[in-house]
């Protein structure tokens, strides 16, 4: 004996496969190309400020290693010139020993090898610590190291040449400590000349 189905009900009918994959593929497509946009649209913008972000961070090392180096630089230069303003000091007193040397000499007192004694120490001390004597007598006149106070008309050198030192200048290393203080040749005036050779 049969079993009737019951009026009215019905049993799903399941779809083909086919048919199915293409309704969710069809569904889907619309929504999956915006987000793969928006996907590679966040990629590329990430990408160009991760690139930008590189760049900046290169440059600021490069600026840093400058700026060390700069430091570095001005640190050895400053060490190398720290002992300038005493040595500016110390000029002056070896000034008043070359005078106090000269007048000794002419004079002829006993002192004077005492005094010759010092004004060698205190050269030599000058000298440890990087500093050298301008020697100017004969040199062609220099405006980076002699600084002229007075000028001479003779005949006996070219023009422009030192012919009195009145003060030793001096280096510091390769810096000007002080410029010699000279007289500088020039030419006879025409008219001294010819008064001179008349006179002949």
């Amino acid at each position: 004996m049969s079993v009737d189905e019951p009026k009215g009900s019905t049993l799903p009918i399941a779809a083909e496969p086919e048919a199915a994959e293409a309704a969710v593929a069809t569904s889907a497509e619309p929504g999956t190309t915006t987000v793969e946009e928006d996907l590679r649209r966040q990629v590329a913008e990430k990408t160009a400020e991760a690139a930008a972000l590189y760049d900046r961070v290169l440059r600021e090392r490069a600026e840093l290693e400058n700026f060390k180096k700069r430091m570095q630089r001005d640190k050895a230069e400053a060490l190398r010139f720290a002992c300038e303003p005493l040595m500016r000091e110390l000029l002056p007193i070896i000034d008043n020993l070359e005078r106090a040397l000269e007048h000794g000499a002419q004079s002829g007192e006993s002192l004077v090898e005492g005094v010759r004694l010092v004004h060698k120490g205190l050269l030599d001390a000058l000298s440890r610590n990087g500093a050298q004597r301008i020697e100017a007598l004969g040199q062609p006149f220099d405006p980076a190291r002699h600084q002229a106070i007075a000028t001479a008309a003779t005949t006996e050198c070219e023009p422009n040449v030192v012919v009195a030192q009145h003060h030793t200048g001096y280096l510091l290393h390769d810096r000007l400590l002080r410029p010699a203080m000279v007289t500088v040749s020039t030419r006879p005036v025409a008219a001294a000349v010819e008064s001179v050779e008349n006179s002949d």
